[in-house]
């Protein structure tokens, strides 16, 4: 029994000496270096530390200094000047789970591939860190980041672990591009769901507070939203730069309001922007909504061509609609306003009213082109109940045939003007007329006309105007079959002789002014030549009595 006493003594002083002498060389380069060593030979793990660090006075705390961790043949994970363990009893039943680590002054990557811990902690904390997420759906970049996570139980793919609560501050941050900075982030992981239970930021030189959650399927909830003096410039169109919001599942919006924002992009900007946005969700292309609202106002909106001035919009969400309460805006020097609602069901957009007042409005050079194009899959019908027009001035500046309408008014009434995502006038009745006009160079006074549109034909119910000391009156329709088949019957007392010279017929042998009576066939069908269907005849008589009288097919007069 002495024997064995002595024999368990001995090996316990051994133990002791090799602890001791393991203890001191550790706080050594060279001891260090080994540890390191064995570690990289004997797993997946590529990792060194220069010495360890322990004082007396915080037994349970052992530092790492100038420590790099992770992946054979990948980017490090970590980089720190010091890694702080803070022990506990726990260490004798659980060797590889610590109470605390204290990362210090380095780079922790939060990438998908990056090495998993081998081991965890009750709390991770962070003290002027750098976090990186390359490779991830979101791309971070946050400097002098201060925070911890709790409990910390990393694992593969997850460096922040399934289930913690995190709370963390960071000096300055790049999110997906977006630079911010002084954030403050509170909140907790739970498995593929994120809650953020309050984020704060200075961004583009404004601030940003909030609350959100992220669901597993990777949609959206924002609680609130606050944004305040933004001045964001970025080189992005205003459709990929809202594209993270029509890319995720869905994105619900409880609170969002944007006071005196200034976003700048490319061929876009608005500036003094106000908003506030209620209880609406977006998904699957389309909103979803039982009793939202959206309310906005702007000093100026500009998106390539479009240029308005001091837009107000106020819309009400409901299940089936979304209600344009109002929409006004200065527009071309001139004021439009609109009412009416979206219908969710059938993509119609039912306006109860339209307003043009005082435009100065020159038509874009491809508007021919434009007219004939199908408009968006979302967009299938368009119905005006009323519209007004007063004294606009419209320009076209085709050099084919370019026109003007001065002092231009309007009435409509009941109009549809898409149909099946195509332009047109397809029914209603509507009357416009002109203090003057000038077609094709040909000047006439106070023209108007009156259109009635059902599903067959557009009928041209009265057209008139005056030129030189007599007038033009006509009559006429159009089918609203792809043919566009067309007739027109024209009467002119008293006007220039050659009036219709301008507008395609030859110039006639005749001279001073006279009477005209023209009947003309023809197809507006799109896409097609309109001077080869042409047919018709043309009587004039001059002011000194000789007549005249010629035949028109497929666009050409024999003789003429």
């Amino acid at each position: 029994m002495k024997f064995l006493g002595k024999l368990i003594a001995v090996m316990a002083a051994i133990v002791l000496v090799v602890l001791v002498a393991a203890y001191i060389l550790l706080q050594t380069r060279w001891g260090a270096a080994q540890v390191s060593k064995w570690v990289n030979e004997n797993s997946d793990y590529q990792f060194s530390f220069e010495e360890m660090d322990h004082r007396w006075a915080s037994p349970a705390h052992v530092a790492l200094n100038n420590v790099t961790f992770g992946r054979k043949g990948q980017p490090a994970t970590l980089v720190a000047q010091s890694v702080d363990i803070g022990l506990s009893s726990r260490q004798f039943s659980q060797p590889l789970h610590v109470e605390t680590i204290l990362l210090n002054n380095g780079t922790l990557n939060l990438s998908p591939n990056a090495a998993s811990f081998p081991f965890q902690a009750d709390i991770l904390q962070l003290n002027d860190m750098a976090l990186n997420s390359p490779g991830a759906e979101w791309d971070l970049r946050a400097q002098r980041v201060t925070g911890g996570v709790k409990p910390w139980q990393p694992e593969k793919g997850k460096v922040l672990g399934s289930t913690a609560d995190i709370q963390f501050s960071a000096g300055s941050l790049m999110l997906n591009g977006v630079p911010a900075s002084n954030v403050l982030l509170q909140g907790a992981i739970d498995d593929d769901r994120v809650t953020l239970s309050n984020v704060g930021a200075d961004i583009a030189r404004g601030s940003l507070t909030g609350t959100a959650n992220r669901n597993a399927d990777g949609s959206w909830q924002i609680g609130s939203l606050r944004l305040n003096d933004i001045r964001l410039q970025t080189d992005k169109s205003i459709s990929d730069f809202l594209a993270p919001i029509t890319t995720i599942p869905s994105l619900k919006v409880d609170s969002l309001e944007i006071t005196d924002a200034r976003l700048e992009g490319k061929d876009w900007a608005v500036t003094d922007l106000d908003l506030s946005l209620r209880n609406l969700t977006l998904a699957n292309g389309g909103w979803q909504s039982d009793d939202g609202r959206l309310s906005l106002n702007a000093s100026e909106f500009i998106n390539g061509v479009l240029h308005l001035n001091d837009p107000i919009v106020n819309i009400d969400f409901t299940r089936q609609a979304a209600v344009l309460r109002q929409f006004t805006s200065r527009w071309e020097r001139g004021m439009i306003r609109a009412s009416g609602q979206w219908i969710s069901h059938d993509n119609q957009l039912a306006l109860d009213e339209v307003v043009l007042a005082g435009l100065e409005y020159t038509l874009p050079e491809n508007w021919k082109k434009r007219w004939l194009e199908p408009v968006p899959e979302w967009l299938n019908k368009v119905t005006i109940k009323k519209l007004s027009a007063n004294r606009n001035l419209i320009i076209d500046i085709d050099p084919n045939f370019p026109f003007q309408l001065t002092a231009l008014d309007g009435a409509g009434n009941n109009l549809e003007v898409v149909r099946d995502r195509q332009w047109g006038l397809w029914d209603g009745n509507i009357s416009l007329n002109a203090a003057a006009a000038t077609f094709n160079r040909v000047d006439v006074r106070r023209p108007s006309i009156a259109l009635t549109a059902n599903t067959n034909q557009i009928s041209v119910t009265e057209l008139s105007a005056f030129a030189g000391k007599g007038m033009l009156e006509a009559t006429g329709a159009v089918s609203q079959s792809p043919q566009r088949n067309t007739a027109i019957n024209l009467q002119a007392r008293s006007v220039p002789i050659n009036t219709l010279q301008q507008w395609g017929w030859p110039v006639l042998p005749l001279e001073g002014e006279g009477n005209l009576q023209l009947s003309v066939t023809g197809s507006l069908a799109a896409q097609t030549p309109l001077k080869p269907t042409v047919n018709g005849t043309l009587q004039a008589t001059s002011a000194d009595g000789k007549q005249l009288q010629q035949t028109m097919q497929k666009g050409e007069v024999p003789g003429a």
